[in-house]
C-alpha cells in the first residue's frame, strides 16, 4: 500500500516505462487528479486510481506504462 501522504501537488507522474504521464494536482480519496496545465495530460484534468501507483520518491511511479495509463485514465467532468 502506498503512503498517500507522499503524494504532493506538482510531483511528476511517470509510467513503468519511465515516460512522463502528468503531474499531481490533487488527491481525492482513491483517485489522483492530474494537473490540467501539462502537455502530457493534453491540457485536461484526468483521473487515475491510486492503485496504479507502484511507489513514490522524487516522482510518482506507476505500475503501468504511459500508454496504458493514457488509454485507461478518465477525464474529469
Amino acid at each position: 500500500m502506498v503512503d498517500l501522504s507522499l503524494l504532493r501537488e506538482s510531483l511528476e507522474v511517470v509510467g513503468s516505462d519511465g515516460e512522463h504521464v502528468g503531474r499531481v494536482d490533487h488527491v481525492h480519496g482513491d483517485q489522483i487528479e492530474l494537473a490540467k496545465l501539462d502537455l502530457g495530460a493534453g491540457f485536461k484534468h484526468h483521473m487515475i486510481p491510486v492503485s496504479w501507483v507502484d511507489h513514490v520518491d522524487a516522482h510518482v511511479h506507476l505500475n503501468i506504462t504511459k500508454d496504458e495509463a493514457k488509454a485507461r485514465w478518465t477525464e474529469k467532468h
